[in-house]
Order: C-alpha cells, then structure tokens, then sequence
C-alpha cells in the first residue's frame, strides 16, 4: 500500500504542488485546509507522516500537532511554513517534530525529507515491554507508564524518558540525550533538552507530586533516580 500522507495547508495552490509531487511519488495525499478537518481525517484513517503548515486559519500548526499526536502519538511531521526565526525553528522541534522546511521551497526536496523521515521511523527497533520499578516500558506501541498511569509523551519525550529509564543512576550529558533521542541531534540546543526535561518533570508530577524521578547535575547533565528504576 502507499504511504499515506496528511497534507494540512490553507493555501490550495501551495496544496495542489505539494499533493502533485506526492501522488506522482508513489505517496498517497489526503489534503486538508484546516485543522478541524485535519483531526477529523487523522480519526478516520491513520496517516503514516503529517506535513503541517504553522500558519492555519483556524488552529496554530504547533497546536494541531500536539492534538494528532494524542490521536497517534508516534505520527512523523514535517513544519512547512513561510516563518524562518528561530524560535519557530526550536518550537517545532521541541514538539517533536522530524523535520522543518521554510517557504518557498522544492517540491522535490520536500519529498526527499518525507522518505528520509519515513525511513527513520521504520528503523526504530520493537521490543518486548520492560518493567522498570515504577516505570512500564511499552515499545512496540511507544508508551511508558509511570505508577501505573500512562504518560501523554510526544515523539522525542518518550525517546528522551526511555533514555534515562533504560540506564539508571547514569548520568547523560545534554549531546548525549540529543544524539540518542533527536532524529536530527544537529537541530537541537542545549535549552532544547532542558525544555523536554521540564515538560517530563510536569507530567511525572501529574501522576505523583511527592517525587522527581529526574535528577539535575549541574554542569553535567541529567539521570533517572535508582530507586525509581
């Protein structure tokens, strides 16, 4: 079957080039102009890799991924948008997201990222669930549990977590959580990393307010506490 492809953008001449080099690629696009209409797709039929624009009428592209990803919170995604600051930049991929292409660009080169981004996500290894003490490890479906709840993670929090469950005690430097759990580790920054942590340390909290299972080493970096593991 063709790898289907959720094309969220409000510009149908944008749409039109974008599906065109898709469909003539061997992909199957499912154009949507709005958000609402995105999420109601996603629902209906499960997408392999979303392309979204940042810039909807109806919902921000940084929003309407977070809210695809409670859908299927594994799903690919690729920003397009007409925005070249940095902060864009960084709030993309803190979100999760694999990939980041400016307007105007080559419809060839967007198909390029798409393969090299489906690539990736095909390569990612299937394991049995491990227990880990108050963490559950699920990573055929990309799910950890913590007390018995299951965490709301995006793509890069749950590689980040998973991380730090699998080598208790270890103490991991920033470049080393960037090069185990970012697609692209070039793209990311230092704050990049602290601004995962502390989102980890927010949902953690949600389920038990009484522990901080990720310890801080000044000028090193970050571990999981052992007698969580």
């Amino acid at each position: 079957m063709k790898p289907r492809i959720l094309v969220v953008e409000d510009e149908p001449a944008i749409a039109d080039t974008i599906v065109y080099a898709l469909a003539t690629d061997d992909f199957e696009p499912e154009w949507c102009a709005t958000g609402a209409a995105a999420l109601a797709s996603a629902r209906q039929k499960p997408a392999e890799l979303a392309i979204l624009d940042v810039g909807l009428p109806d919902i921000n592209g940084f929003e309407l991924f977070r809210r695809l990803q409670q859908q299927q919170p594994t799903l690919p995604a690729i920003f397009l948008t007409a925005r070249s600051s940095e902060i864009d930049r960084v709030v993309g991929l803190e979100l999760g997201a694999d990939d980041y292409i400016g307007k105007p660009f080559s419809p060839r080169e967007l198909v390029a990222r798409v393969r090299t981004v489906l690539r990736r996500a095909q390569r990612q290894p299937v394991a049995a669930p491990p227990a880990h003490g108050a963490f559950a490890v699920d990573d055929e479906k990309k799910t950890i549990r913590f007390r018995g709840c299951t965490l709301d993670l995006s793509r890069t929090e749950y590689r980040l977590l998973k991380v730090l469950i699998d080598r208790p005690g270890r103490v991991f430097s920033r470049d080393e959580l960037m090069q185990r759990a970012w697609d692209d580790p070039a793209s990311a920054f230092d704050r990049t990393v602290d601004a995962h942590v502390k989102a980890l340390r927010a949902k953690l909290r949600d389920v038990d307010r009484s522990v901080d299972p990720i310890s801080t080493h000044r000028g090193m970096g970050y571990s999981l506490r052992e007698d969580l593991a």
